[in-house]
């Protein structure tokens, strides 16, 4: 899916001279910049998610069946 981005002048710049002396497009840089990017970003956030989450209380069997009436 084609996306339109815009950079910065001075990002444009370090991204046509890193195309020019890597001999990549800056279709190819541009990608994999979003992808280290990407993944460092999803990695950041489970492990943010994970702190933040609180921890899961287990209820013992016989108390669920008690609390809806279905257990002694």
């Amino acid at each position: 899916m084609p996306h339109l981005l815009w950079f910065s002048r001075d990002t444009e710049s370090r991204l046509e001279r890193l195309a020019q002396s890597t001999g990549k497009s800056k279709k190819e840089l541009i990608e994999g910049c979003l992808a280290m990017g990407m993944g460092e970003l999803e990695s950041r956030l489970l492990l943010e998610e994970s702190v933040n989450t609180p921890p899961r209380v287990e209820t013992p069997i016989d108390q669920l069946l008690r609390e809806s009436g279905l257990g002694a």
